[in-house]
C-alpha cells in the first residue's frame, strides 16, 4: 500500500465524464454511467471511476451475457467515445496526466480497466479493498485487484482543500461519496451509488442510513447533489468538456 498522496492545490473545477448509457430491464430506466475529473489550481487531475470494462465497447451484447448483466438490463450506448481515454481527451488530457485515480466502489460500471493510468495511485476505501476480489457483478467476479500503487482510507478523508471523500457504506461495503467546494458553484455532493436517484428503495439499513446522512449534510450546506444514476438528472448535467467551476 502507498501513503495518502499529498495534493498541493485547491479544487477549481469538476467535469462529468460520459461513460455511456444503460437501460434497466425492470422499469426501462435509461441511466447514464458517469465518471468525474477534478482539477486543482496546482494543475493536478483526479479521475474518479472508470466506467464499464473495455470488453463492453468491443462487444456490448456478448460481454453482458458473459457477466450475466443482460438479465438486469442492456447497454444502450457504450462506444470508444465513452472510454476514459476519449473522455479525458475532451478536456485536453491523457492517462499520463492523471495524478490520482479514485474508485468509489468496485461494481462493474465503475471498475473499468484497472490498469488505466498506471502511474497514478489507486485510492479506495479499506473496506472495499479488504474484499477478496472486486465486487464486479452479482456472482461474477472475474477480476483480481490490480498490482499497482494503492491507497486505502478509512472514514471521511480530505484529499485537498475543496475535496473530501465520504465514507458511505451500504451499496457496497466500501462505497465512497465525494464532497466538493467549488469556487463558483459552491458545495457539491457526488453521491455515486450511495444514492442512485431520489426516492430510491434501499436494500439494507446501512444504505438507508448512509443516504439519510448524506442528504442531511447536503441540505444543511445548500449543496448541489449529483446522483449516481438518476435518469431525469443525467440529460441536464453538463458533460465534458463543459465544467462546473
Amino acid at each position: 500500500m502507498t501513503d495518502l498522496p499529498k495534493l498541493q492545490g485547491r479544487v477549481t473545477s469538476l467535469a462529468i465524464l460520459d461513460y455511456g448509457l444503460f437501460e434497466v430491464r425492470e422499469d426501462e430506466r435509461r441511466i447514464g454511467l458517469p465518471g468525474y475529473l477534478i482539477r486543482t489550481d496546482a494543475g493536478e487531475a483526479i479521475l474518479v471511476d472508470l466506467g464499464l470494462p473495455p470488453k463492453y465497447i468491443a462487444d456490448p451484447e456478448g460481454a453482458g451475457q458473459g457477466d450475466g448483466l443482460d438479465a438486469f438490463g442492456r447497454v444502450v450506448s457504450v462506444t470508444e467515445a465513452n472510454s476514459p481515454a476519449a473522455q479525458l481527451a475532451l478536456l485536453g488530457l491523457t492517462a499520463a496526466d492523471i495524478d490520482l485515480l479514485v474508485l468509489t466502489h468496485s461494481h462493474i460500471d465503475h471498475i473499468g480497466d484497472l490498469a488505466f493510468a498506471p502511474q497514478a495511485p489507486l485510492l479506495l476505501s479499506a473496506a472495499e479493498r479488504a474484499l477478496d476480489r472486486p465486487v464486479y457483478w452479482q456472482t461474477a467476479q472475474p477480476l483480481a485487484w490490480p498490482d499497482r500503487k494503492t491507497v486505502t482510507i478509512t472514514g471521511d478523508t480530505e484529499l485537498c482543500p475543496g475535496l473530501t471523500l465520504l465514507d458511505a457504506p451500504g451499496h457496497t461495503p466500501g462505497q465512497l461519496a465525494l464532497w466538493l467546494d467549488l469556487p463558483e458553484t459552491g458545495p457539491v455532493l457526488l453521491t455515486s451509488d450511495a444514492i442512485s436517484r431520489p426516492g430510491e428503495a434501499f436494500a439494507t439499513e446501512a444504505a438507508s442510513k448512509t443516504a439519510a446522512n448524506l442528504l442531511a449534510r447536503a441540505k444543511a450546506a445548500g449543496a448541489f447533489v449529483i446522483y449516481g444514476h438518476w435518469q431525469d438528472q443525467w440529460p441536464r448535467l453538463r458533460k465534458a468538456p463543459d465544467l462546473y467551476c
